[in-house]
């Protein structure tokens, strides 16, 4: 999928003047509350018309200053807000099959019932909607857009409404959509740990405009200096190498080897890997006989200080990592860019399979 977004637009006091174009599944819109994110997604979806630019999906023109414009129910899209806004009178099957029933293209009983079983469904079919938890609300309003058949969704913080745990709940489904549907995606998020596990580009808008855009790879450990926001650390993909008999899963990545409690995916499955910055301890001389199974050699890139903290960029192989450590503990190892070390990694979190 390849999206082309050129937007200019007055709305009051805000100027939006943004221009990206991305060919990732999941395109993560980040950045804070005010940015221009979600009047981005309402031009995308058709919801609005901004005063000139061009919008394309795949080589389809839906807008192009006041030659084209495709109407919203035209287009295609289907749109995820943070409130479910679902049908109070219907029940949950209902719910869903309100965007099929009016889609030209309406898919079979087969596809229905894999989005039900995708979505974990099967047992809220007959409730009301006011029966339902937030998460559940979220899958079904999901679901529904699933089942419009169209060729994009955009997801307008469809997780900002929940509190932690509902979270937690609902990411899994979201994980699992991106995997097995392939459908692609425009995600909007203030929440970098969502945009961890689901992107595959990030675009950050501030005031407006944009201010980086790249590969979630890539990005993930340079938005602390470019979005003045702490830094997760790293995120990569993975390849499921072994299952050991002392209940360790080997993975192979760019940068080396790492070794994490067993997983129930099988060999030569990808994974999406995450190591936070708060996790890597650095070393200037290999470890030995400590507690942590993952040591990984590293070169020093760059050095970033943000009080009584610094941010070493490091490079594993290919890899980039991030290793948030005291000033005090900057100092003492006396480091530099181009200094080759150890990190020390306590933690790993295997996010998600890879698509």
């Amino acid at each position: 999928m390849s999206l082309e977004v050129r937007l200019q637009q007055r709305l009051g006091a805000f100027t939006l003047d943004v221009a990206f174009a991305t060919k990732g599944q999941v395109t993560a819109l980040f950045g804070p509350s005010g940015a221009g994110k979600s009047s981005v997604v309402a031009a995308v979806a058709g919801l609005s018309r901004p005063r000139q630019g061009r919008i394309a999906v795949s080589g389809r023109v839906l807008f192009d200053g006041t030659s084209v414009f495709v109407p919203p129910e035209a287009r295609r899209i289907a749109v995820v807000f943070q409130e479910a806004r679902l049908f109070p009178h219907m029940n949950v099957e209902d719910n869903l099959k309100f965007g099929w029933r009016r889609t030209p293209n309406k898919a079979a009983a087969a596809p229905i019932t894999h989005v039900i079983e995708l979505l974990g469904l099967e047992l809220l079919l007959r409730r009301q909607p006011k029966a339902l938890s937030g998460g559940e609300k979220s899958r079904v309003a999901l679901g529904r857009a699933l089942l419009a058949a169209p060729d994009m969704l955009l997801l307008d913080e469809p997780l900002a409404a929940l509190d932690q745990p509902r979270r937690e709940e609902i990411l899994p489904y979201l994980e699992k959509l991106a995997r097995e549907t392939k459908l692609p995606m425009l995600y909007v998020s203030h929440q970098l740990d969502e945009v961890a596990r689901l992107a595959d580009e990030i675009v950050v808008l501030e005031n407006g405009r944009v201010t980086a855009q790249g590969p979630v790879f890539d990005m993930l450990t340079e938005l602390g200096a470019i979005a003045g926001i702490p830094p997760l650390g790293a995120v990569f993909d993975a390849i499921v190498s072994e299952h050991q008999d002392d209940g360790l899963t080997r993975l192979n990545f760019n940068g080396g080897v790492l070794f994490v409690p067993h997983l129930r995916q099988g060999v030569g499955i990808k994974v999406r890997v995450r190591l936070r910055a708060e996790d890597i301890m650095l070393a200037l001389s290999e470890p030995f006989g400590i507690s942590a199974n993952n040591v990984l050699a590293c070169t020093v890139t760059d050095i970033r200080m943000l009080g009584d903290h610094a941010d070493v960029q490091l490079l594993c192989g290919t890899s980039k990592l991030v290793s948030r450590i005291t000033e005090a503990s900057r100092v003492r190892l006396k480091l530099e860019k181009g200094m080759s070390l150890f990190g020390v990694v306590k933690a790993v979190t295997v996010a998600r399979e890879a698509g």
